[in-house]
């Protein structure tokens, strides 16, 4: 899908029917026809199309100086595989890229992007306040600054996920919030590797070589550069903690499985009992000894086992061995 839109006088984000200077290009999920109107028409270098629609490109800025484009390449936290939470499995959280393409000689700006993402559709449907599509360095600032912040707000997501995830594993310790806390945990291995990827970039904007920044831009810079950092402390507090608390059930877990297995040799041995017993008292053999005491009796070896039984529960009880 290729669209074009402009910032109209009233502020507003209107579409216009083809590129016109000062007018935003937005491209996702692009097919060849449209990858080579791209290419053609636009003049985007192809070597940037190309790393615009690999899932696996980390964060970066580029730029060529033969044809005077800039490019940079921003990872932007998504849910699940296809942007949906499926109610068969357990939530996770992951990063895909999002391309920005500064084409000065046309005066466009052109965002490509593999899918359909929340950054897109919040700067074309007005929810980023003072977007303007004819300032492109204030527009790739903006964008920025609202992926920064869609970080924080992912994170806090999995910060309430997690606690009560964590609620129903004191409950019970089942396998599906377990496997939960597992994908929370590497969610945030996700957006702790992107969001470092991403400052990095942003340091190199700030440096101003690749694209220039007037005053207002500065200042633009600095909240996503805070914003940024504030993402990254938090992503590696929670991981810390979810981390932690893995490591805290594991022991339960472990700590549980051995009093169980203790319980079970505990009534192994009780039950074995009897059976010594009745084994002895029930040889179909004759006996070269007549030590054998109450041997015509059935009641004897039945009271002597339930004795042994009682007397053997009561020293495992003395020990603390039945919890």
């Amino acid at each position: 899908m290729i669209e074009c839109l402009l910032t109209s006088a009233s502020g507003t984000m209107e579409r216009v029917e083809a590129p016109c200077p000062g007018c935003w290009v937005n491209v996702v999920a692009p097919t060849d026809d449209e990858r080579a109107w791209l290419e053609g028409e636009l003049g985007v270098l192809p070597e940037f199309v190309r790393s615009a629609l690999d899932e696996e490109e980390t964060s970066r800025v580029d730029f060529d100086e033969d044809e005077r484009q800039i490019f940079v390449i921003v990872d932007y936290p998504v849910v699940d595989e296809d942007g949906t939470v499926r109610a068969s499995l357990p939530l996770q959280y992951d990063t895909m890229p999002l391309t920005m393409v500064f084409l000065p000689e046309k005066s466009l700006f052109v965002t490509i992007s593999i899918r359909e993402n929340e950054v897109v559709a919040d700067l074309r449907g007005g929810r980023v306040r003072g977007v303007d599509t004819r300032y492109r360095t204030r527009f790739l600032l903006q964008a920025l600054l609202h992926i920064s912040q869609l970080y924080l707000v992912y994170l806090r997501r999995i910060d309430r996920i997690s606690s009560s995830t964590e609620a129903r594993l004191h409950a019970s310790v089942r396998n599906e919030e377990l496997i939960q806390m597992l994908n929370l945990e590497k969610s945030l291995v996700y957006f702790s590797t992107s969001l470092k990827a991403d400052e990095v970039t942003l340091n190199k904007i700030a440096q101003g070589r690749i694209i220039p920044l007037y005053e207002d831009d500065q200042d633009l810079l600095e909240d996503v550069l805070v914003e940024v950092h504030q993402a990254i402390e938090m992503a590696n507090i929670y991981a810390g903690t979810l981390s932690g608390t893995m490591d805290a059930f594991a022991s339960i877990i472990s700590n549980n499985l051995n009093i169980v297995m203790k319980v079970l040799s505990v009534i192994t041995i009780v039950m074995a009992i009897p059976n010594i017993v009745f084994g002895f008292y029930g040889m179909n053999v004759e006996l070269p000894f007549d030590g054998v005491p109450l041997l015509d009796n059935w009641a004897f070896p039945l009271l002597l086992a339930a004795a042994g039984c009682l007397v053997a529960a009561w020293i495992f009880k003395r020990k603390g061995m039945w919890h």
